[in-house]
């Protein structure tokens, strides 16, 4: 098997440089307001981080698993399966799509479809701006959130580099028109005042684990968006385990990982679109 290799390739996402570029300031910005002495919310975080579930706080999957995927942008066709699924089997309401696709041009000029889950950052932004840990990194390294304990403050989504998460103004009444036709919701509604946003489908994910399924090879246990895709542009597993599919993907193929230069490690690869001629 040829060694993984690795490219630099620049897609043309002005939004994601945008979001990039304030981020970095927003994370800096966030942490002054959200941590010391003089915090607002030093006293209330101080009492709400015992009972916490135990997370690698942002800093990595520390499991025996790390769950990631990896995303053919050169195979993907634009034809937003994944986001019709996600949305129906976790409830999402139209305007907050969790996957979000948008049609893009190469350095050539030939157009190309990019498509963006949440990507699970080892080392997340969101995490580390949160004044009350509503928001952790799992020992599998899946990104996730405790509505319970979210405040609203919307810290996170403003450090977030990829403009992953959403926060819910309003209380929902409306009706999901991606279900039953894509999918049935699995979770709750979530509250009005909470930030939400994509989860790798835990609740498919950990039920599939109790019943001995494995996450990327049976579909009972795989992200919605990974087994609706009519073309095979998705593929999840465990980036731990050296024979998983998605490990062998990454070792025949070049990837790259969204704005890597800021330090996230997200768990989300990218084949890159080839150039054309």
């Amino acid at each position: 098997m040829s060694k993984k290799k690795k490219v630099s390739v620049e897609l043309t996402r002005r939004d994601f440089l945008t979001l990039g570029a304030t981020a970095v300031g927003s994370v800096l910005a966030a942490q002054v307001f959200t941590t010391g002495p003089l915090s607002p919310f030093s006293v209330l975080k101080q009492q709400q981080i015992e009972g916490m579930p135990e997370s690698s706080g942002g800093h990595g999957a520390t499991g025996e698993n790390h769950w990631g995927m990896v995303i053919s942008l050169d195979k993907c066709i634009g034809c937003e399966y994944c986001l019709r699924a996600c949305s129906a089997t976790n409830d999402v309401k139209e305007d907050m799509a969790w996957n979000v696709v948008s049609e893009e041009k190469n350095t050539n000029g030939i157009t190309f479809f990019f498509s963006r889950p949440c990507l699970h950052c080892q080392v997340a932004p969101c995490v580390e701006v949160c004044p009350v840990r509503a928001t952790y990194v799992r020992g599998d390294g899946i990104v996730v959130m405790d509505y319970d304990r979210c405040i609203g403050c919307r810290y996170c989504e403003i450090a977030c580099p990829y403009d992953a998460r959403k926060f819910n103004w309003e209380a929902r009444s409306d009706k999901n028109r991606y279900v039953p036709t894509w999918g049935i919701p699995e979770v709750n509604r979530r509250p009005r005042g909470v930030i939400e946003k994509c989860t790798f489908c835990i609740q498919r994910i950990d039920k599939g684990l109790e019943k001995g399924q494995v996450p990327g090879e049976d579909m009972e246990a795989t992200p919605a968006c990974v087994n609706i895709c009519p073309v095979g542009a998705r593929v999840f597993g465990d980036l731990k385990n050296p024979e998983s599919s998605i490990s062998k993907v990454l070792e025949e193929n070049p990837t790259i990982r969204l704005r890597e230069e800021l330090g996230t490690e997200p768990s989300v690869y990218y084949i890159p679109p080839k150039e054309g001629l």
